[in-house]
């Protein structure tokens, strides 16, 4: 049994399954541009920490119109070719699990559209595989708010375990005067919203020397 007091997120990989305009045009249990900010703080602290990432598509290309990631994704991540596929079901996809198996990971840091259909079903997956497996709820979104709850729910009760990016990004880097809390400033001040006010007044009182850079010593 794991130690509830282990920070069960170290030692991670991300998965970010079908963040496509044409898949978040149905999605109304979260505003877009939040979820667009969520996603884009939790993909920029992956980077940042260089935590392994794994990026999926469904039918980004080869269908009638071409949806590939948020752009907003692909910036951070140009490195990296998204798995595509045809099943709502990732893990089905042996690309996609030879991508997740070559992290050398056994934690997964998911999210995904829609919550109830790709998500879910790959996380159901990856947990009957012997994986560990965390979603991201407010990086994640389904058709209404019931059928993101309800997909919640049911991940809850395989054993998936429910996080926000801000979550995530705390538990790897727990320790603030790290140099790893450092390397994700950027994201915390670009999509961390009340969080990011807070960094923002310490770094103008510092700069307009009202008061010194803490040193944490």
């Amino acid at each position: 049994m794991n130690n509830p007091n282990e920070l069960t997120i170290q030692n991670s990989a991300v998965v970010l399954i079908d963040q496509q305009p044409w898949v978040a045009f149905a999605v109304e249990s979260i505003d877009k541009s939040v979820l667009i900010n969520n996603v884009s703080g939790l993909a920029l602290a992956a980077k940042a920490l260089k935590v392994p990432t794994v990026l999926t598509t469904v039918g980004a290309k080869g269908s009638v119109l071409a949806n590939p990631l948020f752009s907003q994704i692909t910036e951070v991540f140009p490195e990296i070719t998204p798995v595509d596929r045809t099943s709502t079901n990732a893990w089905s996809d042996a690309n996609l699990r030879a991508a997740v198996n070559a992290t050398g990971r056994k934690k997964l840091v998911m999210a995904g559209l829609w919550t109830e259909v790709c998500l879910a079903q790959t996380a159901l997956s990856a947990l009957k595989d012997g994986f560990e497996v965390y979603f991201v709820s407010d990086a994640s979104g389904g058709v209404s708010k019931e059928a993101h709850e309800d997909a919640k729910a049911r991940m809850l009760q395989a054993g998936a375990r429910p996080v926000n990016w801000l979550g995530v990004v705390a538990e790897w880097t727990p320790d603030y005067t790290s140099a790893e809390r450092n390397a994700v400033t950027d994201a915390l001040l670009r999509h961390g919203g009340g969080v990011s006010l807070a960094v923002q007044y310490l770094f103008a009182q510092v700069s307009a020397g009202l008061v010194p850079m803490p040193t944490f010593k």
